[in-house]
Parts: C-alpha cells; structure tokens; sequence
C-alpha cells in the first residue's frame, strides 16, 4: 500500500513540477489556496501544508507538500498549480465509507471480516483508501486457497452516492473445498503408512460414518500434521528424520488434492551420556537424581522437553522465574549415539514487590488475599503462585482466576504479581426437581450466599425432600474466623427419614440437631476439623429383629412397647483432610485423603463411636492427563462401650453403614448390600394334658428379612480407568468424564454371633447368612459417565455383578438426573 501511494506521490511530484517549469523555477508565495474541499475543514487541510506565505516554493518544497497531503489520508488525487505568486492547490477528497456489506461469506464470519477491515483503516465513516482494496481482495482470496477453496472468488464493488459517499461491498464466490484424494508417504520403511496416517488430521478415502475426520484440504492443517509426523520419529528415537520435501497437486477441476510427503526416517540414537552444566544452585546431586533422561535409553524429543520444562519449574520454586534451560545434543553418526548436555543458567532471583487484584467487584482484597500463598517481599515461586491460584479458584464465588507478573521499570529482580479474577454470583435462591433410581422423585429449594457481603462467609438455608427423607438447614461458616486460617461455623438442621424408602428394614425417625465447627490448617494440603453437636432422635414404626430389639430395648415402655422412644446425644468429633488433587471437579491427578472419629460424650442416652477413612489416588497415565487410573479405598468401624442398666451399649443401627449404588458399590441396588434383618420365632407344643408348652431356643424358627440392616464395619473399594470421552472434544473434559471400572466390597456386623442361628430351622427363602463374615464381599464391573449437565448432574452407570451373594439385588443399569431451574 505504502509503495502504491509512493507511485502516485512521485507522479503528481512530477506532474507539478512540469507545471512550475513552466514559469518561475522558484517564487515567493504571496498566497496559498485550497480548492476541491468537501468533507474536510480549511484549517484542517492547511495543518498538513509545510508551506507558508512568505516561504520561497521549488521543487523540493512541492515534493514536501505532496507527501504530507497524502499522508493525511483525506485525498484521492492532489494537483499543484502557480497562479503568478499564488500557491493554488487542487484536491480531491476520498470518498466517505457509508456502509459495508459483505454477501456470499460461509466460511468467515462477518466479525472476522470487519476486523480485517480495521486493520486497514476501512470502517463506516472513515475515507476510502481505493489502493488498499486490490489487497484485501487478494488476501481473502489465499484465506480462501488455505483451506482448499481453490474456485473462491473475492470482489470489492464500490458504489458512489451522493455528497462523496460510497457503499462498499464485499462479494464473495467461496466454491466447495477440494477434497484429499490421496496422501502418498514416500521413504518410510520402519512405520507403515496406516501408522503415519493415523497420526494425521488430514484423510481421505473415509467411511461413511467416519463423519468427524477432516477431508477438506487445508494449508495449515498439513503443517501440523508434518510436525506431527517429526515428533512421532523423534519420540522414538529417529533423530535425523527429516522431510525432504512436500508436493501438493491439484486436478484440473481444482476439487481435489493429492499430497505427497517425501520423508528420510534415518536410524535410531541411543542416549549415551546426560551432563548437566551451568548454575545448579548447589542442587546439582537432586537434579541429577531425579533427571527424568537416562543414558541407555533411545532419544525421545518429548522427553527432553519434558525435562527442560520441569527444571524450569524446579528453579522457579527458589525465585528464579526465568530460567533459561538449553539441551545441547552431540550426535554420534558412527555409533547411532547422542550426548545431551543440559545447560542451566538460572538468572537472577526475583522478587515480589506488590501483590494485587483486579475485577473484584464484589469480594474485598482481603478477603482474596487470605488465600494467596505467595508473600509479598520473598522471592517470587512459581508453584506458590500455582497454589494460590487453585486455592481462589476453589471458592464457589469465583468463575475464573489468572495472574500475571509485570517487571517494574528499571528493576531487573522485582515484579508485581496481578491476580485477575471473574466473580460469578454468590448469593442465589434455587429450586429444583430431579429424579433418580435412589430418590426418585426430589424437590429442594433455598438460599445461599456464599460470599456474604462480600467478606468470604458462608451463610446457606436449604430444605429438600426425596421420596426417603425430608430435611431443612440453617448453617453459617467464616473460613477465616482468625488470620492464620482457622475456620468457625455452626448449623442448625432437622430430619425426617423413611427407612424402607430406602431398601433398609421398616423405621421412622426425627432427628433435630444443632452443632459447632472449627477448623484449622496444618499447611496448604493439610486441615483438621473439630465439632460438638447435640441431637435428638424420635423413632417409630420400627420392625422387629433381633439387631435392633438389642438397642430398642434400653429406651422402650414395658407398658407401650409399640410407642416411639427418644433418645439424645452430644456428639464430638475430630477429622483430618488432604487433598494434592488438580481440580475441584473432575480431578486427574493427585490425591486425597480422608479420616474422621466421633463419639458420644459419657452424659449422652447413647454412648457409641464412629470411624471413617476414605482415601482416593490418580494416577495420570498420558502426558495430557486425559487417560488416568483412579484407585479408592473407604473403611469404616463403629461400636458402642459403657453400659446402660447394665445393658452394654452397641451402636445404633441408624448410625450403620450401608452399601450399594452409583456413590459405593455399583451393580447393586441402593443400600441393599450387608447384613439383613433377622426374626426368631419361638415354638411351642401341645402337652397331654392340652397345655401349651413353650419349647427350649435351640427349637425357635428363624426368617431373614429381604431388606438390608446394615452393618458396623465396612470395607469398600474401587479401580477406575477414566478414558477419552467418544466424540467429544478436550474442552470439554471438565464437564463429561467416562470411565471404566471394578468396585468390590463389603459391609458387616462384628456383633453378629452366627452360632445362635446355625443350626436353626428357617421359614425364609433365604437362609441366615454369617453376616459378621466381612470375607462375603461383592464386586462388580462397568462403564460410567458423568456429565455436568446445565440441567444439572447427571451419572450413568452400566455394570454387571462379579460377585454376589443370595438374595442381593443386582442391577444392570443405574442413574441420576437432576434439574435446576
């Protein structure tokens, strides 16, 4: 454009410098008049004049002049003329934009267009630089080529109105793509071309149903796919693969393509030597100890990225934030071998002279600021900028997080850190419906805010009710109660729960409870929780078994043995939490921890305790983290102690454990797995003299109840391949996750004495079961998906049962749908 308009100035240089020949070679100007001004303002054209009255005008001065005009970018054509001492100068003003219609354009959006277009000054208002448009044309039209439209057509109509104004119109023919006919790979001997091509984006010669490949020829897409190629010889060792050349043809329709990749694969290098040389930092023995390279392996261009990149990070830890770390390869040709030398040269130390925040609309800097880990003052670490990060990242009013560091001016060691944040809503009033084959229908309703006032407290109100329980919540929690972290909260909640809605033997009960938390953190992966709470529980409508007379009959009326019994409790607990995991949602590598004990204070109407550890470990198995295995383990253990009117205390069988369903033990029913409820029934015989004699316990009938008790210990756990969800793309790992698994486990009950009912006559179907045998486990295998839905949750799981026992209820198919409105 530039040399264009460099054309036109010199041509009216030269024209007007024949008209000054003319006459005088040179004069004063006695006057200077402007003719042919529409649009732009008199004084405004006289501020790019470089000449004045008074000033002598030559040759050189009408050059001058003419470049500055033009520069202004007002004009279209510009004449210089001499009349006597007067200056006259004759413009033509370029024509205003008045508006900008693209037609015809598929492939590229009209935004993507009218960007373009600012880029060269068009735009609705401006003047119209015709020299430009010859090459907006031609650029659209190698967009166009790039992607196999080789038929594509690009023409700029400009259309005068009236008062020097124009339409611009952008006409587009884009044609159909050219499809890839052939790809021809030439010089491969160790890799079949069925291997390199599966490596490729580009195809051709697909199935039908193979609708997601590309066919369509495109420019840039072939230049990834031949660095594909590269990286797949150097990972494996080919360390003098090289592309010879590239052929694209064309057919003479323009609608297909063969290309042609000519390729030397060249031999495999081992490594034969790994040096480190530079700064090390007087951390030279753990580099070289934890050097993922190792000599005798074969050469692996992913790996020594991978290695440059984590000594990067390594040193980023001591406030060295711009490493440079440089492999260094000496190739041996005679013996197929290749030296690596490492150099590191750390820089200086940097850092952190102000932390900040932006975007923070609603939440104080405080507030943020508690969760940063990073100080200011001390060196500048790039893991301790990663975990402040994820730790804002955690909060649930916080949509998205990012930080940047910026260089002070004239500061070479000190940066300031800007944390940018997004806020999302933290205070909502929700209603729901859902259903699944655990709670079928379930309605919920209520207000949170998680984010209070903009001070990081937690204040939530929630009720819901599923087909087995109904429940109402009032619960509040300041995460930063002190500065170093420590959390205090309490909650208010009361219950309703209907057992054999839920696959467990007929109770009912009512449960008020109210309760106080504090937590306090040992360090960034590490917390411990303590409470005390007190509640009361109503039960009802129970069923009779052996299990649970053994606690109702502590509480029940001799006089009303079918009335409701109370009982309460304070309840203290202590629990320990850790958690290395990479996301909040969807982790994929990392793991957790969990363990927590409870138990009754002497004063309570029931004295028991309560244990649990969960565990859970990802073990990312790709580079990308997309394929992972999930190992995870639960286990649990409760029992009472003391005595009550010389009754010794067990624990209540509200507080068992259970298992079965999508959250445990998959391919079973919902809380059907572990031991089941069991009924004596005592005989008697008619005497001869016609009385009723009561026969011994060794002579009592025995049933078996169809649903589960459970039981006071539990055992359950789990391997999980989470693989690449089909058809659906990377960016959306964070929202559907698939997985493969085998869940086995088992629930039981340590009081349970098998030898009272071993030898007696039962009047179920089923039999008594030794269900203080915890060796009775199950287990089970399948496929599962889990979509974070914006109708909500939703988890799909399809299993089959390995092991199971008589009487469980497998099940193949399981789900739960939730929605939110």
């Amino acid at each position: 454009m530039k040399f264009k308009q460099l054309v036109v100035a010199g041509f009216m240089w030269s024209s007007a410098s024949l008209a000054l020949a003319a006459t005088d070679q040179e004069f004063v100007v006695s006057d200077i008049k402007v003719e042919g001004l529409q649009r732009v303002a008199l004084g405004a054209a006289l501020t790019y004049l470089p000449v004045q009255v008074g000033d002598s005008m030559n040759s050189f001065r009408t050059a001058q002049l003419i470049r500055s005009l033009y520069s202004s970018t007002h004009f279209e054509s510009i004449e210089i003329l001499r009349d006597g001492t007067t200056l006259v100068i004759k413009v033509k003003e370029r024509p205003t934009i008045s508006n900008i219609i693209f037609d015809g354009n598929d492939d590229i959006k009209d935004e993507q267009l009218q960007e373009s277009l600012d880029g060269n000054n068009i735009r609705v208002g401006e003047p119209l630089d015709k020299t430009v448009l010859t090459g907006i044309e031609n650029g659209l039209k190698d967009f166009f080529y790039s992607i196999g439209k080789y038929n594509a057509d690009v023409s700029a109509i400009v259309t005068p109105l009236p008062r020097n104004r124009v339409d611009l119109k952008l006409l587009f023919e884009e044609g159909d793509s050219a499809k890839i006919q052939q790809i021809n790979i030439v010089g491969n001997e160790v890799f079949s071309d069925a291997e390199l091509l599966n490596q490729m984006e580009l195809k051709f010669d697909t199935p039908w149903w193979d609708f997601l490949s590309e066919t369509r020829y495109q420019k840039q897409t072939l230049s990834g796919d031949i660095e594909t190629l590269r990286s797949y010889y150097l990972d494996r060792g080919y360390l003098r693969y090289q592309v010879d050349s590239t052929q694209v043809s064309m057919t003479p329709e323009k609608d297909g393509i063969y290309v042609t990749l000519n390729i030397t694969e060249g031999e495999q290098y081992t490594i034969s030597e790994v040096d480190l040389i530079g700064d090390l930092l007087g951390n030279e023995e753990y580099m070289r100890a934890v050097l993922p390279l190792t000599p005798g392996e074969l050469y692996n261009q992913a790996e020594v990225t991978y290695t440059e990149e984590f000594f990067s990070k390594y040193l980023g830890r001591f406030g060295y934030a711009y490493p440079t770390v440089t492999t260094i390869p000496e190739i041996n040709d005679e013996d197929k071998t290749v030296k690596l030398t490492l150099s590191v040269d750390p820089g200086r130390r940097i850092y952190v002279n102000r932390i900040t925040f932006e975007g923070n609309t609603v939440t104080a800097d405080e507030v943020l600021r508690q969760s940063v880990s990073q100080m200011e003052g001390t060196w500048l670490s790039n893991s301790s900028l990663e975990s402040s990060k994820n730790n804002l990242s955690r909060l649930t009013y916080m949509e998205e997080v990012d930080f940047e560091t910026v260089r002070l001016p004239g500061e070479d060691d000190k940066v300031d850190v800007i944390y940018k944040v997004k806020e999302q809503p933290s205070g909502s009033f929700n209603a729901g419906v859902g259903y699944g084959d655990r709670t079928k229908l379930s309605l919920q309703a209520g207000i949170q805010q998680d984010n209070f006032l903009g001070t990081g407290k937690r204040l939530a109100f929630n009720v819901s009710t599923v087909s087995f329980q109904k429940s109402v919540q009032l619960s509040y929690t300041d995460p930063y109660f002190t500065i170093d972290g420590i959390s205090l909260g309490g909650t208010i909640s009361y219950s309703e729960f209907d057992a054999g809605s839920a696959n467990l033997v007929q109770y009912n009960s009512k449960q008020y409870t109210i309760g106080v938390n504090a937590g306090y953190p040992i360090d960034e992966f590490n917390r411990i929780n303590f409470g005390i709470s007190y509640s009361d529980v109503e039960l009802s409508r129970r069923s009779n078994f052996e299990q649970t007379d053994r606690f109702y009959n502590q509480f029940i009326d001799p006089n009303n043995p079918d009335a409701p019994i109370d009982y309460s409790s304070f309840l203290t607990s202590i629990s320990w939490s850790r958690s290395t995991l990479n996301r909040g949602i969807f982790p994929t590598a990392g793991s957790s921890q969990n363990a927590s004990f409870s138990i009754t204070t002497p004063n309570s109407d029931v004295n028991y305790f309560k244990s649990i550890f969960d565990t859970k470990f990802y073990f990312p198995l790709s580079r990308d983290q997309r394929w992972s295995v999930l190992t995870r383990l639960r286990a649990g253990y409760g029992n009472g102690y003391g005595e009550t009117n010389g009754i010794e205390q067990i624990l209540p069988f509200t507080q068992n454990f259970t298992a079965g369903g999508s959250d445990t033990l998959r391919g079973f029913e919902n809380n059907t797995v572990g031991p089941r409820g069991v009924q004596l029934s005592p005989q008697s015989i008619i005497g001869p003299d016609g009385d009723t004699i009561l026969l011994g316990p060794e002579s009592d009938r025995v049933a078996v109840s169809s649903r589960s008790l459970g039981g006071n210990a539990m055992l359950l756990g789990g391997v999980e391949l989470i693989v690449p969800t089909p058809f659906v793309g990377e960016e959306f790992d964070n929202s559907v996750r698939s997985s493969v698994f085998i869940d086995a486990g088992n629930v039981w009950d340590t009081e349970f004495d098998y030898d009272l009912y071993r030898d007696l006559d039962s009047i179920s179907e089923d039999p008594v079961a030794d269900y203080g045998d915890w060796t009775r486990y199950r287990a089970s295998y399948g496929v599962s998906v889990q979509w974070l839905s914006p109708m909500g949750p939703m988890v799909f799981s399809f299993s089959r049962a390995l092991q199971d026992r008589v009487g469980d209820d497998v099940k193949f198919f399981s789900f739960n749908i939730g929605q939110t409105f």
